[in-house]
């Protein structure tokens, strides 16, 4: 049942009884016996919610009343979710995602000395000194890595030279290699040689960023709730800071490169994750999904001028530097980093809540004068709710089925993501146009899947992106190979980049909404492990559309979005529903949804009042506050 009017003034009035004495009373000679019956009071009025199928979690979360003492959307949140959660994700974005074009591997071919000796131009001296090769388009083309085997420079009279007299052994490059500078003055690869039969290094750095992406989500996503929010954020900013920064000196030792690499992998997510739980655990309510679109924006923002940062310099160094500064540079900010006091309360450190509480209240111009001994009555008798970890998600079949395709969805999100943003290089065009069109896209993707999901529901949005990114790809697959479609192939990879966008939106939601609240972050952090464990086939998926047939790839992917798209119709709706607080609740979540039907609104309140007499007289003035 929706908590109407009535049932937010038994939600005021639960909360001052139960905080008479110890928020808003300056009486301090106020007797335990009048507590305990503030105390009982308060648990009748539970019990009265609880006969109503309110959210009991709502009228009887002390927290919020804390919060709404220190402010809870004052100028303290707004300092941090600039800052702290849009702001550093601009800057996180770019610190993770600038490997990617600095790896990129422009087209190249074997240096052929003799051309000085002519009047050949360049594609004719490739035509002749260069054997053929089938691009991923099945089309021929001089070989990147093969030449003919003779020495050029011993003809001296070209004129009476034929192409008879070419011999037709080849032999890997001797002398090196040529690149195309149209776009780059020069990549990691151009310097490092990173081609031909080291041509999967690239590859391999990809692969071992995800391997430690899953690895971090793992161990920080858990130090997270054991040793404090705060100490993971800075953890992570140092982390990938140095890691990224130091990888610039080690391009000379593959093997220092991979690992400084790796380092960075194992902390980019609790980057983005820390900052964002701490914003969501001191805002109102009603403010979390602006925190999540918020730090959305800022990713996109981040992803779409880094490009064109590129696009300026034309040196992988410069843009590297530059690029992977401004995460360090948040560090100036630290004096505002609090530590979760909702986290501290949970591991009852309450005097150090306080400390966190009174610095929220000092920006917000408030005053926070509630004791470490109050606050200890208030939590004494706050008793949570026994789970296991990750296994408690696959408590019962109903759960077990959502969580398994919820996960299935984040791992076709993540694989089609790192799939559509690492072949965007590689792409016929301006490789900087290729990846500004796919990351500008995601900021109106944000906007219409939220607008979708509040006006037809999350199961429908989600379905229907994964089924529309499907019909997508069947283009692709029968037009990729074709030279005459380039542009429409890149605009329909970046239509299907638009859908993924949504779709994550999307099943983030889902996320947040279909797992208890003893279990959320838990269920978050395994969608993120289980999404970069899949996430380690996108740079093969890649390597197979560059090196073996372009339309591989699709052939994939277009499979993934089909399975998904059928897969999320069977997951429970969210819209308009409670949030499942505890594991009976998720376990029973979705139990009465009809499959062919669309979740609607709440019934106007004049008629649930008449409907229910009980809140028809709660809400009368004798039991306001």
């Amino acid at each position: 049942m929706t908590i109407l009017t009535a049932g937010k003034t038994v939600q005021k009035w639960t909360r001052q009884i139960k905080f008479t004495y110890t928020l808003y009373s300056n009486d301090s000679r106020a007797t335990m016996k009048d507590k305990l019956d503030e105390s009982n009071n308060s648990r009748k009025a539970s019990t009265l919610v609880h006969e109503m199928d309110l959210d009991e979690s709502e009228v009887n979360d002390p927290f919020q009343a804390l919060m709404e003492k220190a402010g809870n959307h004052g100028r303290y949140q707004t300092l941090y979710n600039y800052v702290f959660v849009s702001g550093l994700a601009f800057a996180g974005a770019m610190v993770y995602m600038n490997i990617i074009l600095a790896l990129n591997i422009p087209d190249h071919w074997c240096t052929v000395p003799g051309r000085e000796q002519t009047d050949f131009t360049l594609d004719e001296w490739r035509e002749l000194t260069l054997p053929k090769m089938k691009d991923n388009r099945g089309k021929l083309t001089p070989h990147n890595c093969e030449m003919f085997d003779m020495n050029f420079t011993q003809i001296t009279d070209w004129s009476t030279w034929n192409i008879s007299q070419r011999t037709n052994q080849t032999t890997v490059c001797q002398n090196g290699w040529s690149y195309d500078t149209t776009w780059y003055d020069s990549t990691i690869p151009t310097e490092q040689n990173w081609i031909c039969a080291k041509d999967l290094f690239v590859t391999n750095v990809f692969v071992v960023g995800r391997v430690t992406e899953v690895v971090g989500s793992f161990i920080f996503g858990q130090m997270g709730d054991s040793l404090g929010r705060r100490l993971v954020y800075y953890i992570s900013v140092v982390s990938c800071s140095v890691g990224r920064l130091a990888s610039i000196l080690c391009t000379g030792s593959y093997t220092w490169f991979l690992i400084m690499s790796g380092i960075v992998g194992l902390t980019v997510n609790s980057l983005f994750q820390s900052p964002q739980i701490i914003g969501m655990e001191i805002s109102r309510e009603e403010d979390r999904s602006r925190i999540a679109f918020f730090q959305s924006v800022g990713w996109s923002v981040g992803t779409t001028l880094m490009p064109l940062l590129f696009w300026w310099l034309r040196q992988w160094n410069s843009f590297m530097w530059l690029s992977s500064l401004p995460t360090a540079m948040v560090l100036i900010f630290s004096k505002y980093v609090i530590e979760s006091p909702r986290w501290l309360i949970s591991k009852r450190r309450f005097r150090e809540a306080i400390v966190q509480f009174k610095k929220i209240a000092k920006i917000n111009g408030r005053t926070f004068d509630v004791t470490e001994k109050e606050l200890t009555e208030i939590y004494i008798r706050d008793n949570r709710e026994v789970t296991f970890g990750m296994a408690s998600l696959f408590n019962g079949w109903r759960l077990a089925r959502n969580t398994i395709i919820m996960g299935f969805s984040w791992c076709v999100v993540a694989v089609s993501y790192f799939t559509l943003v690492l072949f965007t290089t590689q792409m016929a065009g301006n490789p900087f146009l290729n990846f500004l069109y796919q990351s500008i896209v995601e900021i109106p993707a944000y906007i219409l899947g939220r607008y979708f999901g509040d006006k037809y529901g999350r199961r429908f949005t989600n379905s229907v992106s994964f089924l529309f990114a499907f019909f997508t790809c069947l283009p692709i697959v029968f037009y990729a190979r074709d030279d005459r479609y380039v542009s429409l192939m890149i605009y329909l990879a970046t239509f299907i980049k638009f859908l993924n966008a949504v779709t994550f939106f999307t099943v983030n939601l889902q996320c947040l909404e279909i797992y208890p609240t003893c279990m959320r972050q838990t269920g978050l952090a395994l969608g993120t492990i289980l999404a970069n464990a899949v996430g380690v086939l996108a740079p093969y998926l890649v390597y197979m559309g560059t090196t073996v047939d372009i339309c591989a790839p699709y052939y994939i992917l277009g499979t993934l979005f089909l399975l998904a798209g059928i897969g999320a119709l069977f997951l429970p709706e969210t819209l308009h529903k409670k949030l499942p607080d505890t594991m009976e609740e998720a376990t029973n979540f979705g139990r009465h949804d009809k499959f062919f039907s669309l979740p609607k609104a709440p019934v106007a309140q004049d008629k649930k009042l008449a409907s229910e007499p009980e809140l028809t007289k709660l809400n009368q003035p004798a039991f306001g506050p």
